[in-house]
């Protein structure tokens, strides 16, 4: 609907100010950059660049300058002569999304450009479009099943269940300031907890986490007549020592899972064992990892957690 190949079936779309909606995709200063990168295999990489300039008619001189000039901006100054089967993926990358700015548009539209690419050179690409995005100042519609991709990369995310935009906001408020149970849960990791509710005044508000623990909440604006809610508390924001904690919100608990992922250790820990040890309630932490000699929790540790109420968002609300 941007790009103009399909219609809306109701509302308006706006570039720049102006109503586009019944613009032909010519008429819309909106290039596009494919998963397949889709570029032209018997074309050298600067007539694969200057292709749009020739359509529009630029003059042969002027194309070549643009041309030239959108090498340099992807770094591939050497590679004018060079037909697509010759070159990387990463390179075709580059040559694609080259073709797509020598136009000059107001919107790039990407369509997972990265995803047939390894690891390694998918996170260098990452950096490169954002900082090429902020040197241009052209807007990016991205698309991206990948979230780690979508925080790496947006200043505006709009996430997407069912055709339907579940959130729209930055980074820092889909991560930190989930709206619902599908955004806390789809974007990075996080423990749920439904919980009811079991008193509240001006102070505070007492929610039931697990059978016999209770959590205490700033009084948040939830409705009079609601009984239960489900909590999102990020595992980072969980913190974890063999001694007690002071205040509220501290709870015993038992080890019983140490993951290794680099930088940080994920420790599963369980409370309230039932008596064939089995631990219903379970919290996921990430803690620093210091390296072996060095962490001083282990799988098996008893320890004691501690939850702060400003890191509990409420993300679903039921009433009785």
């Amino acid at each position: 609907m941007i790009s103009g190949l399909d219609t809306p079936s109701e509302g308006q779309v706006f570039i720049d100010g102006t109503d586009v909606t019944t613009f032909p995709p010519y008429r819309r200063d909106v290039n596009q950059v494919f998963q397949s990168y889709a570029l032209f295999p018997h074309l050298n990489v600067g007539d694969n660049i200057e292709f749009g300039l020739t359509m529009q008619k630029v003059e042969p001189a002027e194309r070549k300058r643009r041309m030239l000039e959108a090498l340099e901006l992807v770094s591939l100054q050497d590679l004018e002569t060079r037909k697509p089967d010759q070159l990387s993926g990463g390179q075709r990358q580059r040559v694609a999304l080259a073709r797509a700015l020598v136009c000059r548009p107001k919107v790039l539209l990407l369509d997972e450009p990265l995803s047939a690419l390894d690891a390694k050179l998918r996170q260098n690409m990452q950096i490169e479009l954002k900082n090429l995005q902020t040197k241009l100042g052209i807007t990016f519609v991205f698309v991206t099943h990948d979230q780690e991709e979508a925080l790496v990369m947006s200043d505006r995310i709009a996430l997407m269940n069912k055709g339907k935009i579940e959130q729209l906001g930055t980074v820092d408020d889909l991560y930190y300031h989930p709206k619902t149970h599908f955004v806390a849960d789809f974007i990075g990791q996080t423990n749920l907890f439904p919980c009811q509710i079991s008193n509240r005044n001006r102070d505070h508000l007492t929610v039931k986490i697990g059978a016999h623990h209770e959590l205490k909440l700033p009084p948040l604006s939830i409705l009079p007549d609601t009984r239960e809610v489900l909590l999102s508390i990020r595992p980072e924001k969980v913190q974890i020592q063999h001694k007690p904690f002071k205040g509220e919100n501290c709870y015993p608990a038992v080890v019983l899972e140490e993951i290794f992922k680099g930088p940080a250790d994920e420790l599963v820990i369980g409370l309230e064992p039932s008596a064939q040890g089995v631990y219903p309630l379970r919290i996921h932490s990430l803690v620093p990892n210091f390296g072996t000699d060095k962490q001083i929790i282990h799988r098996g540790d008893k320890v004691f957690a501690k939850i702060h109420p400003e890191d509990i968002v409420v993300v679903e609300e039921k009433s009785s």
